[in-house]
């Protein structure tokens, strides 16, 4: 298993505002995987958990939603490890594009 790959999403939305915009738009974060697609998701309180999968892998990624931020966390399988820092890139890059 690679090292996991973490970023924070800074927001003012507030914790039901920040899960209402992750709730509508978290299924295009598989898009950062050639191929990837959403194949379970459930929330755990304000977290929530979900598995892309892609490439012949599946990517565990948890969201925790607080007032002020957003904790991405993404386990990266094997070959797609090699790949974290792009990862890490795309997401701080687009990552507030999510929550706007």
């Amino acid at each position: 298993m690679s090292k996991p790959i973490e970023v924070d999403l800074p927001h003012q939305l507030g914790v039901a505002g920040a899960r209402a915009r992750i709730e509508g738009g978290f299924d295009k974060l598989a898009g950062y995987i050639p191929g990837g697609h959403v194949s379970e998701h459930r929330w755990d309180g304000d977290t929530l958990h979900f598995v892309i999968e892609g490439m012949g892998q599946r990517v565990a990624v948890q969201l925790d939603v607080t007032e002020r931020n957003v904790h991405a966390l993404f386990e990266l399988p094997g070959l797609l490890g090699m790949f974290g820092e792009q990862l890490r890139a795309k997401l701080q890059k687009d990552g507030p594009k999510l929550l706007a």
